[in-house]
């Protein structure tokens, strides 16, 4: 079990962790130690075991304050997984194409017929 040597608030401590463990502690501790820096720079005589408090206080209510976001982005998640879901199983809408009854369109046919005639009526005598 490999034994490490950690700093938190420019104090030193002999961490003992599990083989293969090492980058996590250094991970962990290297977090505890900006907590506990701001602590340190910010109060004068400070203990410790009052550092250490402080600053995991200070993480843990970090902490907190992600579990709340991942849980928000967790319901966001499901709920639009759930109307993917739906928009994928929903039965297809019908769509109506408006159909131009052929009694309409011979009627514009001889509308236009009737509007070619008068217009070639009209360059016979201008011409």
């Amino acid at each position: 079990m490999p034994d490490i040597n950690i700093t938190i608030g420019s104090r030193n401590f002999d961490v003992a962790c599990q083989e293969g463990e090492e980058h996590f502690l250094i991970t962990a501790a290297k977090m505890l130690d900006n907590e506990a820096s701001v602590l340190v720079s910010q109060m004068s005589n400070l203990t410790e075991s009052r550092m250490l408090l402080m600053a995991g206080l200070m993480l843990a209510d970090k902490t907190a304050g992600m579990e709340d976001k991942v849980k928000l982005a967790d319901k966001k998640v499901a709920d639009l997984e759930a109307q993917l879901y739906a928009a994928q199983n929903a039965a297809p809408q019908k769509v109506e194409v408006p159909v131009i009854p052929d009694a309409v369109t011979d009627t514009l046919a001889e509308i236009a017929a009737r509007a070619e005639a008068v217009a070639a009526e009209i360059e016979e005598r201008a011409g």
